[in-house]
C-alpha cells in the first residue's frame, strides 16, 4: 500500500481520527453556531503561534527540495491574515494581549524542531493545516460570521479567506501533485503519516488547553467576561435601529443569558468545536 501517492496515504492514515472528530457533537454544535466570542478569539491567537513557527520554518527550507515543490506561500500562508484578525478583535496592543498556552507552545517548538532537524516532515505540517483550512474556510467563515455578528465586509475573518486562490478545486489537485512528486524512501513516507497523525494530537491538545482558559475565566491571566461581548454586539446592533423600549430590551437580555451556556462542560464542548469542524471539514474535502 506505500507505493500509493502520499496525499492518499495521509488520507488513510489519518482516516481514523478524522472519523472521530466527525461523529463529534463538537462539530454540530459549532454548525448550529454555538460558539462566544471569547472562545473565537482564544482560537485565533493559538492559530497566530501556530502559522508564525510555521511559515517560519517553511522559508527556512523553501529552497530545500523535500519541500520547495509545496512552497506556495502567497497563496497559502495565514500569518499576515490572523495579524489583521487579531488586531481587530484585541486591538493594536494585540500581541502585548493574546495567550500562549503551553500545549501551543509545545506545538511550536514541534514545528521549530521539525523544520531544523527534520524537513522533510514539513510537509505532514503544511498538508494538514492549509488544506484543512482552505478546505473548510468558507463553510467556517459563514458559521462564524452569523453566530458572533462579525462584519459582512470580512473583519475578523481573514483567516478563513484566501485571496490568492481563485478556485480551491484546481489548486488543492495542483498541491496534491507537488507533493507527490517529492522524492521520499519508504521509511520517510512512513515518517511522514507518522508526523501527520502528531499534528492531530497537537492540535487536540492545544483547544485542551484553550478550554482550561475558557473555564477559567481568564485571558492571559485577565479575568474575562465573554458573555458580555455578544450581548454588547446585540444592543449596538438593536440600537442602530432606534431605540428599544426598556422592558422588550430586559426580555431580549433575559432570553440572550438563558441561552448562553453556563457549564464547564458545554464551554468545553464549544471550545472544542472549532478545532472538530476545522479538521472534519477540512480533511473530508481533500
Amino acid at each position: 500500500s506505500m507505493s500509493k501517492d502520499l496525499s492518499e496515504l495521509l488520507k488513510e492514515a489519518t482516516k481514523e481520527v478524522h472519523e472521530q472528530a466527525e461523529n463529534t457533537p463538537f462539530m454540530k454544535n459549532f454548525q448550529r453556531g454555538q460558539v462566544s466570542l471569547h472562545e473565537f478569539k482564544l482560537v485565533t491567537a493559538s492559530l497566530y503561534f501556530i502559522y508564525s513557527a510555521l511559515e517560519e520554518e517553511i522559508e527556512r527550507n523553501k529552497d530545500n527540495p523535500v519541500y520547495a515543490p509545496v512552497y506556495f506561500p502567497a497563496e497559502l500562508h495565514r500569518k499576515a491574515a490572523l495579524e489583521k484578525d487579531l488586531e481587530y478583535f484585541y486591538g493594536s496592543n494585540w500581541r502585548q494581549e493574546i495567550p500562549c498556552p503551553e500545549a501551543t507552545q509545545k506545538y511550536v517548538e514541534r514545528l521549530h524542531y521539525v523544520g531544523k532537524n527534520h524537513p522533510e516532515l514539513l510537509v505532514a505540517h503544511a498538508y494538514t493545516r492549509y488544506l484543512g483550512d482552505l478546505s473548510g474556510g468558507q463553510v467556517l467563515k459563514k458559521i462564524a460570521q452569523k453566530a458572533l455578528g462579525l462584519p459582512s465586509t470580512g473583519e475578523g475573518l481573514a483567516f478563513f479567506t484566501f485571496d490568492g486562490v481563485s478556485n480551491a478545486t484546481k489548486f488543492k489537485q495542483l498541491y496534491r501533485s507537488r507533493m507527490n512528486a517529492l522524492e521520499m524512501d519508504l521509511a520517510t513516507k512512513k515518517r511522514v503519516l507518522e508526523e501527520a497523525k502528531k499534528a492531530f494530537l497537537l492540535n487536540i491538545r492545544v483547544f485542551e488547553a484553550l478550554q482550561e482558559l475558557v473555564s477559567k475565566g481568564q485571558e492571559n491571566g485577565h479575568p474575562v467576561q465573554p458573555k458580555a461581548e455578544l450581548r454588547t454586539r446585540s444592543v449596538n446592533k438593536s440600537h442602530e435601529h432606534g431605540p428599544v423600549p426598556r422592558k422588550e430590551s430586559e426580555k431580549t437580555n433575559r432570553r440572550q443569558t438563558d441561552m448562553m451556556p453556563t457549564t464547564s462542560l458545554v464551554r468545553w464542548i464549544l471550545a472544542l468545536s472549532f478545532l472538530a469542524m476545522t479538521v472534519a471539514v477540512g480533511l473530508f474535502a481533500m
